[in-house]
């Protein structure tokens, strides 16, 4: 892919922020240091950016260079999950670090393979925000002791808990229902339900016994940005 392809799809990406009133010329200008011009000839397809301004402008975003690629294109090259001939699909088992921070998976951080049946995993609804296209949408975590224990009885320990990662919204799935998230907090991930008070996102348990927890929003970042994924599925271990 060229870099001009590159750069056309960044603009894409901070235009789309920038509609959903995520960000805007002036704080981008402000998070990189650059001038707001050169932000907006940017923008504008005026001007490029270097490959240190792309550098700066992907990592005030958190965005990675795997964001400005087709997404199709780089499953096909880079996947590492055998085809399924069958009425099945095959789902990456990883920790809860890789889940929450990394796009695609990689064969090192897969710890097994379980499966799925197409038709139950074609039926769920995305609710993507952002850019989420490029992400590997479903992966499968195990919910530890501490998770266990705040979202028990829901929850036990041990369970696998299959995380969509195209639903990173707060718009409950089902009406008068509450979504169950996989949450970002401190490099990895928790699991919890959500609610959002002024920049804070507070983390509900199950357990009433367990405390509410909060988690502070960076400046410039939405709550899409820490929610990893809803938890679609719970396999219970026997």
């Amino acid at each position: 892919m060229k870099f001009k392809v590159l750069q056309d799809n960044l603009r894409n990406i901070l235009w789309d922020r920038i509609e959903a009133g995520q960000l805007t010329g002036l704080r981008l200008a402000r998070q990189t240091g650059f001038r707001q011009a050169h932000i907006s000839n940017f923008l504008n397809k005026k001007r490029g950016l270097s490959l240190e301004g792309m550098d700066k402008v992907l990592s005030v975003q958190r965005l990675s260079v795997l964001d400005l690629l087709d997404p199709a294109a780089v499953n096909k090259r880079a996947s590492i999950v055998p085809p399924s001939g069958d009425e099945f699909e095959h789902v990456i088992v990883t920790d809860a670090h890789t889940a929450a921070t990394r796009p695609l998976i990689a064969a090192m951080h897969v710890k097994d393979i379980l499966k799925y049946k197409k038709t139950f995993l074609r039926r769920l609804r995305a609710s993507p925000v952002g850019a989420r296209s490029s992400w590997q949408r479903f992966v499968v975590i195990k919910l530890d002791a501490k998770d266990a224990m705040s979202m028990h009885p829901r929850l036990l320990p041990g369970a696998t808990l299959l995380l969509d990662r195209h639903y990173n919204s707060l718009t409950p799935y089902r009406k008068g229902e509450i979504n169950m998230y996989a949450v970002l907090k401190n490099g990895t991930c928790t699991v919890r339900y959500v609610e959002v008070a002024a920049n804070e996102l507070i983390l509900r348990p199950h357990n009433q016994s367990s405390p509410i927890e909060a988690v502070t929003m960076e400046d410039g970042k939405t709550p899409a940005d820490y929610l990893v994924g809803r938890v679609c599925h719970v396999g219970m271990e026997v």
